[in-house]
């Protein structure tokens, strides 16, 4: 059975070659994913699935990241996001006009109209996000929930009302939003001491996302510009670039590393990755990170609102994938396509938990960076 969630911005990394490579984003139709046999393995530990089921999940999460961008195209204004379902293989198109269905059901989708759609949900995140520092210490986030069409706000036990206080406060249509009581308890894991990553001023520990053709991308919670960075083999470097809170996004600049288009699966080997086309929610995403190795599990919503003790990031990635200290920055993979960076989250790889992503491609297109 294909398995379909507190927060922490978890610090540091070092990947021994946990990178990536060619920066295809287009829509265009994608060649069947190739995937590390160490991937599939990890997938089927972590989804429950057999071998031949995760290769064919791998080839049906290909197909469906081409039609959904296929259909945002084609559908405009009418698109109201998208969702995959693990166990039927087959993707659902949301679309705010009924004239659309046909549209999707002739490209091979499955059709849902509704009442708000993914570019009004976003709307609303926006409009929370622009009230954040007026939220309540019960609330914890918010993000938008495209298969229920809804906008969905996480506090604590007990803190519904703060919930509700906020919302009035923000002005925001109260139909659209579900708030919703969890455990979850947003908090930062930068400094971390020890481990094979990369260092920050030889002293916090974070892991390396992506490789790009200066240096990597990583999570922007782990240093500051000019922090000095060092790892495994006389690598060196510094931070070019770091946005946190706001965004979590981070670029070190490097000397003495050899950039490649790989990510250590933490099983004696490394995985390829093809490029950085966004995978849609309900896809299955495996993450690398120093601390915990290897880890598998689902994306379920995109535009996350998180309030660390340090302040808001917007537009994270929420997936039911554990993580720990240390493992912030690690690389995020989808099939063979980058999705993003770790930035935080909740739990641990022991009971489980919620964690974040900060996806890739805005940290490409911020710096002007290219995948090697």
């Amino acid at each position: 059975m294909r398995k379909s969630p507190h927060f922490m911005a978890l610090g540091g990394i070092a990947l021994s070659a946990g990178l990536i490579a060619a920066a295809t984003t287009g829509a265009a139709a994608e060649p069947a994913p190739t995937v590390a046999p160490e991937q599939l393995q990890a997938m089927q530990r972590d989804l429950g699935l057999t071998a031949s089921e995760a290769e064919q999940l791998v080839k049906d999460e290909g197909r469906a990241r081409s039609l959904e961008n296929e259909l945002r195209d084609d559908l405009g204004a009418k698109f109201g996001g998208a969702v995959f379902d693990s166990d039927t293989g087959e993707l659902t198109v949301s679309v705010t006009d009924s004239d659309a269905v046909e549209t999707v059901e002739d490209a091979g989708a499955e059709a849902e109209v509704v009442t708000y759609g993914q570019d009004t949900l976003d709307e609303i995140v926006g409009d929370l996000n622009s009230s954040a520092k007026e939220a309540g210490s019960g609330v914890t986030g918010w993000y938008s929930d495209v298969e229920a069409d809804t906008v969905v706000m996480t506090v604590e036990k007990g803190a519904a009302a703060a919930g509700k206080e906020f919302l009035a406060d923000a002005g925001v249509d109260k139909g659209a939003v579900k708030v919703k009581q969890s455990a979850e308890n947003p908090k930062t894991y930068a400094d971390i001491v020890g481990g094979n990553a990369f260092y920050i001023n030889g002293t916090s520990r974070c892991s390396i996302g992506f490789a790009v053709t200066t240096g990597f991308v990583t999570a922007g919670h782990c240093g500051s510009p000019g922090d000095s960075v060092s790892g495994a083999g006389g690598g060196s470097g510094s931070f070019s670039g770091s946005v946190f809170p706001g965004r979590d996004m981070g670029y070190v600049t490097t000397s003495g590393w050899n950039p490649t288009s790989q990510v250590n699966n933490y099983s004696g080997g490394t995985v390829s990755v093809n490029g950085s086309s966004r995978a849609p929610v309900g896809s299955s995403i495996c993450r690398s990170g120093s601390t915990t190795g290897w880890h598998c599990g689902t994306i379920q919503a995109r535009n996350q609102t998180v309030r660390y003790p340090q302040g808001v990031v917007y537009g994270l990635t929420r997936t039911n994938v554990c993580a720990e200290p240390g493992d912030s920055g690690g690389s995020w993979v989808s099939g063979d396509q980058a999705q993003g960076v770790t930035s935080g989250g909740s739990g641990n790889c022991s009971s489980g938990g919620t964690t974040y992503y900060q996806e890739v491609n805005p940290i490409l297109d911020r710096w002007g960076l290219t995948l090697v």
